[in-house]
């Protein structure tokens, strides 16, 4: 059977994630994601051939890897919906969320696609082989492994009828973590695809992340005012919750720079606390030190000061008192790259406050205003309206979901047998270069192929 690996997203660029491994007639999908920031295209309809695709993988429920599943249905796509047990949980509510953002549904509409939806999918229990027939009658075998990026990513094995392994690495999550399980490396690897969001960066901090977060908040309290932390609803705000949660937990009233017993901690998102409700049912994939903390009676997601805003009213009615008052509180909102969401309500009316704090923690896509405040830019136009940026933008690496490339090569190395080929992809130029680089000394009996080249 002749195999070829196909580029629809991401070849270049970290958006737009959408691959395909074609199997003689047929093909396999893996993932249909939204281009976001720079890589944005004006119309999300899809541009490739999708009458010989036989069935969708999914890694995980991030929009740039699912969001553009509405517009592969409406192409006339029929196949069926793979995904871990947790994605599959997680995927309508991704999807409902981009519907009435994108295109102004109402939930009757959103209840409707995700029943389509869910009527296609097929929850697939982690380490266990479930058997995909293509019309061909060929059989292929699909296994979805934990990659610790975000509840219920995985990268996926794929066994061919010639016993061939095909590895797509999704999105890989960095190590010792607190809350999720490190991925561990697959034993052989025929052709593995893999990312490099971070090939040519190391992260500074995850093990004391919590300590320079606490830190940050401090020094930002002595004056008052807001903390703003733009987070993805799913991944980087549960990570933020678990550690803010301990925090609390470990603070000392005569000791610490400001009462943590009495800061309110403002969740606001909805489709953040539907997650992060997920996030708790799905507690056997958390940690051996996060289960410990349940045990212990503790409530890592969910803790007392924690109070989660529904309404857009009563969003606005904040946004507008915290503007006035000047009151310390601690927001995580959405969306993480600021490119959108209730977070830019926020950075709007208090960014014009030098009392304001804000707290980058993620990849910031170039072309989103995330990436305007990251690099320092002090005079920044929100919704048609220019803003003079007085407030201080802290930056943290800590809370990055993607591995680095310190462990993107220990989970390439760590692979005992292969891989002969080895496609770079999600990355910018310099990342796919740089981690390419590398990749060949420490396999360098496999050819390797980047986006660029």
């Amino acid at each position: 059977m002749a195999v070829e690996i196909l580029h629809h997203g991401a070849k270049v660029g970290v958006t737009g994630s959408c691959h395909e491994i074609k199997l003689g007639q047929h093909g396999l999908l893996i993932d249909c994601g939204m281009f976001q920031g720079d890589e944005s295209k004006d119309t999300l309809d899809i541009d490739f051939p999708i009458e010989h695709i036989h069935a969708l993988l999914l890694t995980h429920s991030h929009v740039d890897h699912v969001g553009r599943i509405p517009w592969l249905l409406a192409a006339g796509f029929k196949g069926e919906i793979y995904a871990s047990e947790a994605t599959a949980a997680l995927l309508p509510l991704m999807l409902a969320d981009g519907l009435k953002i994108q295109l102004g549904f109402n939930q009757q509409q959103c209840d409707q696609f995700t029943l389509l939806v869910k009527s296609r999918l097929k929850a697939i229990p982690y380490d266990c082989w479930a058997q995909i027939i293509l019309p061909s009658g060929e059989l292929v075998k699909i296994r979805f492994r934990p990659a610790g990026h975000i509840l219920g990513s995985a990268y996926i094995e794929i066994m061919l009828s010639t016993g061939e392994i095909v590895v797509f690495s999704g999105d890989l999550g960095p190590c010792n973590t607190p809350l999720l399980v490190d991925p561990i490396s697959p034993q052989t690897v025929d052709t593995l695809i893999i990312e490099s969001t971070y090939g040519d960066q190391l992260h500074h901090g995850i093990e004391r992340r919590e300590t320079q977060l606490k830190e940050i908040i401090e020094r930002s309290l002595i004056d008052g005012g807001v903390i703003l932390i733009p987070a993805f609803s799913v991944g980087r705000t549960q990570e933020l919750l678990f550690d803010i949660e301990n925090i609390i937990a470990a603070s000392n009233v005569k000791n610490d720079a400001v009462n943590w017993q009495e800061i309110p901690v403002i969740l606001d998102s909805p489709l953040a606390g539907e997650i992060t409700a997920q996030y708790r049912s799905f507690k056997m994939l958390w940690t051996k030190e996060a289960k410990e903390r349940k045990q212990q009676g503790r409530h890592p997601l969910s803790f007392s000061q924690c109070i989660t805003i529904e309404l857009h009213s009563d969003h606005q009615a904040l946004v507008n008192r915290l503007k006035i008052s000047g009151e310390p509180a601690i927001v995580v909102a959405a969306s993480g790259m600021c490119a959108g969401g209730r977070i830019v309500n926020y950075l709007e009316a208090l960014l014009p406050d030098n009392r304001t704090d804000v707290i980058m923690i993620g990849y910031q896509a170039m072309g989103t205003l995330g990436r305007d405040l990251y690099s320092g830019k002090r005079v920044i136009t929100i919704n048609n309206t220019v803003i003079n940026v007085k407030a201080q933008i802290h930056t943290m690496s800590g809370y990055s979901a993607h591995a680095d490339q310190a462990d993107l090569l220990k989970f390439v190395g760590g692979i005992k047998q292969g891989p002969q080929k080895i496609h770079v992809v999600h990355g910018d130029k310099q990342a796919q270069l740089a981690f390419a680089e590398l990749l060949q000394q420490i396999k360098p009996q496999a050819k390797i192929v980047t986006g660029f080249s």
